[in-house]
């Protein structure tokens, strides 16, 4: 290989044999806003132990399975291999960042193809920093160095600091926002981990009167068959609310002749599920207010794959979409789930499950929580309990993020046209 060069690698190359759908994460990394900066991309147990395989399994997950992600930053692992031999580059250069394992030697062609990646475009971050790392002679390529969080202490955070000077640091695992202010404060300023969906509450917070009227909303949901009279009358008195249904009800009958511009006739054109769908949609995107995107997405995602799975569980999809929606309310609505509960009259079994009742509708919420979490082993441990395929599960999951991804879209052009 010319030493100056990364070769270009055409899809036909890459794309000879497609992976099995594995288990497949995507961790949010957000600011200290919990603004959305983009994902990180972790692939499950199930890949190869190869890292190089590996790595040729995560592109393909991205390429093939992932194609409404190109749009958002992400980052994704990269070996030896893949810089040299080039197969970094079928990634989307505007919005993939590639992250050097801590394996990688910074020898002169892994020197060189960094510098022609920078050339195209892309962006480089080093994985797993640690103080006296190799990889510092990599610098000058470099956006972003990553840190794990809970296997560093102050010494150690800050011999990275020193040696990457210049740098956007991102921390991993941060698991409460005291860690996010602590690290904020020695310069670091993007993060990863459960904390962005954990509400910043005092214990005797309480609903916020204006969200009131969307907790009757996903009661009256919550009835089989939906109470289209009372969510009529509910959507109808709020504005916002209102006006976020008609236009998702019109994108969703592109097809119908003339625009639907009565509640009553969105309701009776849509059915009951696609009623739930599109009203939690519209609670969710009126919830999040200025809160992270991550978190909607979340809301959305989370809703998507308990409906997805309920066929196999046995459960009926509408309950289980509701049961993921609303297992996220207490991070949207800044409140404690019990407080929530209270001013929510939902069907006794739906307050069971959300308690973890130890139900197949209660696991289904943990195997959701255990795929966000990119905790594999308890996401194996849930799936034998439930007696489900993980390749069902990875689909599933995977459909879920493009629904939610698509969903947001559909949202955020509404508000452009506004």
């Amino acid at each position: 290989m010319n030493a100056f060069a990364c070769p270009l690698v055409s899809p036909i190359d890459a794309r000879q044999t497609v992976s099995p759908v594995r288990y497949l994460g995507r961790q949010p990394i957000v600011d200290a806003q919990r603004h959305l900066f983009g994902y990180r991309l972790v692939l499950g147990p199930g890949s190869s132990a190869d890292p190089e395989r590996a790595t040729r399994e995560m592109i393909d997950h991205w390429l093939m399975l992932l194609p409404e992600a190109q749009t958002r930053t992400l980052f994704v692992h990269c070996t030896r291999a893949a810089l040299v031999e080039g197969l970094v580059t079928l990634l989307p250069a505007p919005v993939a960042v590639l992250g050097l394992l801590p394996e990688i030697n910074p020898d002169p062609e892994v020197t060189a193809c960094c510098d022609a990646l920078r050339r195209q475009g892309y962006r480089l971050s080093l994985e797993g920093m640690l103080p006296d790392d190799p990889r510092t002679a990599l610098l000058e390529f470099i956006d972003c160095v990553h840190f794990d969080f809970p296997s560093s202490n102050y010494d150690a955070r800050h011999a990275i600091y020193r040696a990457s000077a210049g740098r956007r640091f991102v921390a991993g695992n941060v698991a409460t926002d005291l860690q996010v202010r602590l690290l904020l404060s020695e310069g670091c300023s993007l993060f990863h981990g459960p904390f962005y969906a954990q509400p910043s509450l005092a214990p005797s917070a309480a609903v916020p009167r204006n969200y009131l009227i969307y907790l009757k909303l996903l009661s009256a949901l919550d009835r089989e068959p939906a109470d289209l009279r009372q969510v009529e009358k509910l959507v109808s008195a709020d504005a916002s609310l209102c006006y976020r249904l008609l236009r998702l009800a019109n994108s969703a009958l592109q097809a119908h002749p003339g625009a639907i511009s009565t509640v009553r006739e969105a309701l009776l054109m849509v059915g009951d599920d696609a009623v739930r769908r599109m009203a939690t949609v519209a609670i969710a995107g009126a919830l999040s207010g200025d809160r992270s995107a991550a978190l909607l997405e979340l809301a959305l995602s989370r809703a998507r794959f308990c409906e997805l799975l309920a066929p196999a569980l046995p459960e009926d999809a509408a309950p289980m979409y509701l049961l993921g929606m609303i297992s996220t309310l207490e991070s949207l609505l800044e409140a404690p789930l019990h407080t929530i509960l209270q001013s929510l009259p939902l069907r006794p079994e739906m307050k069971s499950a959300l308690a973890g009742d130890g139900t197949r509708a209660a696991l289904a919420l943990d195997l959701v929580r255990s795929l966000e979490a990119c905790d594999w082993n308890e996401c194996q441990r849930l799936q034998r309990l439930l007696a489900l395929r993980e390749n069902d599960i990875a689909a599933h999951y995977i459909e879920s993020l493009r629904w939610s991804s698509s969903m947001i879209a559909t949202l955020a052009a509404q508000e452009k046209s506004a």
